[in-house]
């Protein structure tokens, strides 16, 4: 998608980073400004020399790609129109980082899909009432709750005014101003800084359950800031530098301070995270923590202080001051042109110079770290951080045969929008899981553990946690989590082993027995965070095809090439249609003759012996795709090729 027009003029190049970088959350692969004057006062406000910003200026007009409102319209072949003046403030949750909400609506949507009220008593047990929006959210694992208590009439004017404070449902105990997309513009960082000193002139605080951080993308936005002298009124409300880089976005914001944590564990309390990411699927932000919305960084700031997302920020108080007035939004909400000064007076291409100038030689840790020498890598077998992957164990020189997957189990069957968050290993290392239990047996005390993506070099660590998300919803079993059902004889295995079991134990069972494996799911399989370790944890625990309603791209492009075999199910077909439950056994047939998005034949036996026999599209795109797969992957291919040369 490329943007042109008159309201290029009025975006500034961070707002358009900003836009550019935030593709996936309006559909597109790639978000295209073109390259104008404002591209050009860019490189100069960030520490280029004249003479580099010439030289782009002078090949930019060579090429005719230097973009002005005084040439012809380009041509493209659909063409969208977006009348700027329609923009409102918004955020986007609970869940998903597509689904928008405007300010005004973040209350109500709350409230729909949140009360407990959707749940009625039957005689024969609970019945869910048939609303959408009740349902959208149980049907994406959301939990019902009550609706928090509102203060009445009787109650002491100090509760009223909000200096007793509790955790309930729908509390913010996290908000964080992250190094994410948004986060890389100036004038959202400074106006965060506005509007804390504001709140904090008017004697505003954070409400003392919600966990402030604020870790920029770079040390530069640090220096701003300081310069703004805006850093000190941050911190006076919680926000402290913590670091630079990817935290609270990819669940690295650390635990929540014990007595919240017993608080939402005693009272199974729905509560939620606020964070200027660009992701929020379940599980990924806090375990503890099941509505997570992104905002900007102002509004970080802002749900901190009301410590609530069942607040209209548009008309109800944000907090009381001192002496009991209501203080709204918009009277601390900082102004355009307050910005632009902020930027103006604090933003110099100096500290651009400072920070960049020696970014590839390291601090002086770093250059003091001893560099191993050779070619090859001296893999420590008792590290529990990086181990030899075994992608090329017992690696054939040329291709095997390509034979269709027979007797085949389902390690999982999933409904719709399972993301890579639910695939992926990512966050904290619970130590009661198989993860955990690996590190313990290496003597790894679990406050040693470290982050899943501090230990992403360690297959053996990755492939237990992966399918391990705790909203995971595997419809195999009756509980949410990493966990499934081993398909075996009784005769055969212990009848523990016939239970619910955790993922990674059994596909290592079904290993043992030479067992291959499927997963089956509906639509959107993949979605989120297009992660290499889901498709890598995917092929490690055995499995040979994911069949789908529909597929992420990238996520599919990567199963491939990691020799897993995508397939479509028909449209108007999928798992409840053809009446599959996962406990059949599935061949494959067909894959000897694949073509680029031909079909090929599934046929699933039942334990009874009746079959479902359906076609499926093969998701192998293109003739590349199909020479990854018959070489086990692009791992494979791109090793033989190599060898092939020499």
């Amino acid at each position: 998608m490329e943007f042109y027009g008159p309201g290029l003029n009025s975006l500034s190049l961070p707002d358009r980073a900003t836009i550019s970088n935030m593709a996936p959350e309006y559909g597109a692969t790639l978000g295209i400004f073109p390259p104008d004057a404002e591209t050009l006062d860019y490189l100069r406000r960030t520490g280029r020399s004249e003479e580099q910003v010439d030289l782009v200026k002078r090949y930019l007009e060579a090429q005719d790609l230097l973009y002005s409102t005084r040439k012809p319209d380009p041509i493209f072949s659909t063409t969208l129109e977006l009348d700027m003046s329609t923009v409102k403030p918004c955020l986007a949750g609970p869940k998903r980082p597509q689904d928008q909400l405007f300010l005004s609506e973040v209350p109500e949507n709350y409230r729909e899909i949140m009360k407990q009220t959707f749940i009625r008593k039957k005689e024969s047990g609970l019945e869910l009432y048939r609303d959408p929006a009740y349902q959208r959210w149980i049907g994406d694992g959301g939990a019902p709750v009550e609706e928090p208590e509102t203060p009445g009439a009787e109650e002491e004017k100090a509760e009223a005014l909000e200096k007793a404070f509790r955790v309930t449902h729908g509390s913010v105990v996290i908000a964080a101003i992250t190094s994410c997309t948004n986060t890389s513009n100036p004038s959202v960082l400074i106006g965060a800084g506005l509007l804390a000193k504001k709140a904090v002139e008017k004697g505003l605080h954070v409400k003392p359950f919600v966990k402030t951080s604020l870790s920029p993308g770079s040390r530069v936005a640090t220096e701003y800031l300081k310069a703004a002298d805006l850093l000190p009124y941050l911190e006076a409300l919680g926000f402290h530098q913590v670091g630079y880089g990817c935290t609270t976005c990819i669940g690295n914001s650390g635990p929540l301070p014990d007595q919240v944590s017993k608080e939402i564990k005693e009272n199974d309390l729905t509560v939620a995270a606020v964070l200027s990411g660009n992701r929020n699927f379940e599980g990924r932000i806090n375990p503890l923590v099941r509505a997570n919305f992104l905002a900007s960084p102002p509004l970080v700031v802002a749900y901190a202080i009301a410590g609530t997302i069942n607040i209209d920020l548009e008309t109800d108080p944000l907090a009381y001051d001192p002496n009991g007035r209501p203080v709204y939004l918009k009277e601390i909400w900082p102004a355009e042109g307050e910005i632009r000064d902020a930027e103006k007076n604090s933003i110099k291409p100096s500290m651009f110079k400072k920070e960049y100038s020696g970014a590839l030689e390291g601090p002086k840790r770093w250059k003091e770290l001893e560099v191993p020498v050779g070619t090859l890598y001296d893999w420590n077998p008792m590290s529990t951080y990086i181990q030899e992957p075994p992608y090329f164990m017992d690696f054939p020189p040329a291709s095997p045969a390509p034979a269709d997957i027979k007797n085949a189990r389902v390690l999982a069957l999933f409904g719709d929008s399972i993301t890579t968050d639910h695939i992926s290993p990512a966050g904290d290392i619970p130590s009661d899981n198989p993860a955990g239990r690996y590190l313990i047996s290496w003597g790894v005390s679990p406050e040693d553990f470290n982050s899943y993506g501090s230990r992403r070099g360690n297959h053996e660590i990755m492939m237990r946690g992966t399918f391990g998300n705790i909203r995971l919803r595997n419809r195999l079993v009756d509980r949410e989590g990493g966990w499934t059902v081993y398909h075996s004889r009784k005769e055969d295995f212990p009848e523990e082993a016939c239970g619910g079991i955790p993922i990674y134990d059994a596909a290592m069972l079904y290993a043992e027995n030479n067992i291959p494996l499927i997963v089956i799911a509906g639509r959107e399989y993949g979605t989120g965070s297009s992660r290499d370790w889901a498709a890598k944890g995917t092929f490690l625990l055995g499995v040979k095809a994911v069949i789908a309603e529909s597929f992420e791209r990238i996520h599919r492009s990567n199963l491939v090439g990691m020799g897993v075999l995508p397939l479509q199910f028909k449209a108007g077909e999928n798992a409840d249609t053809l009446g599959l439950t996962g406990k059949e056994s599935y061949d494959i047939l067909g894959i000897e003759y694949m073509e680029p998005h031909g079909e090929l034949t599934v046929r699933a036996k039942d334990e009874n012996g009746d079959e479902v026999q359906f076609q499926v599209t093969l998701r192998l795109d293109s003739a590349v795709e199909v020479e990854y797969y018959m070489n086990g992957g692009i791992l494979h291919k791109f090793l033989r090729d190599s060898v092939k040369k020499k």
